[in-house]
């Protein structure tokens, strides 16, 4: 599965239990920095698989979240909005997520059209508690599995090899494929619920 990703020691130290511990400061500390975390949740995905990579994914990118809330609201307000500036949609959420509380702040965490790292400064500059802001990480669940499997598919991709040669089960790989486009499915299903349920409470704060 390492193959995907040479065979630095880096790697293979970061794929040992104390490696895994460490990912999740790791992954806090991209998060805060407001990098996307795609590719670092597939790299979990890779190294961990889907399930222990999402829980990973999970624990770090809350923390990060709750570091780049804290920063938005008590540190770095200014910058914070200057930063915004560029992204009408997220000011227009931290303006609506101050009325709305939790249930704006799930939907746009569940909704793929909003960045992660960026919403997390937009919800600092809003009034939203920080209890509804971290209830409303329960919406990044799905995304984060979504992708931590498609780290694990690709470290498999980069082992066609050993299926073609008999080593992996071609019936065990095409299982986690159909588990893929489930999953895949049921964000894309969620993502547009989401976008509706954002749509109609937009029409209704214009209203």
């Amino acid at each position: 599965m390492l193959d995907w990703l040479g065979s630095s020691e880096l790697i293979v130290w970061l794929a040992s239990p104390l490696g895994a511990v460490l990912f999740v400061p790791l992954y806090a500390i991209w998060v805060t920095l407001l990098l996307p975390g795609i590719w670092a949740s597939m790299l979990a995905g890779v190294l961990y698989g889907t399930w222990w990579g999402s829980l990973i994914v999970f624990v770090g990118a809350s923390l990060g979240a709750e570091a780049a809330f804290l920063l938005g609201r008590y540190g770095i307000r200014d910058w914070s909005r200057r930063r915004l500036v560029g992204f009408p949609r997220l000011l227009a959420i931290e303006r609506a997520v101050s009325r709305e509380g939790f249930k704006l702040v799930l939907l746009t965490r569940l909704s793929p059209a909003f960045p992660f790292s960026l919403l997390n400064l937009a919800y600092g500059l809003s009034e939203v508690s920080l209890r509804d802001y971290n209830l409303g990480l329960i919406g990044i669940i799905p995304g984060t599995i979504l992708f931590c499997a498609l780290g694990a598919l690709a470290g498999d991709v980069a082992r066609f090899g050993d299926v073609l040669s008999g080593e992996t089960s071609p019936a065990g790989w095409a299982l986690r494929v159909v588990g893929i486009l489930a999953t895949v499915a049921v964000v894309w299903l969620v993502g547009r619920a989401a976008r509706r349920a954002l749509e109609a409470e937009s029409n209704q704060l214009e209203c």
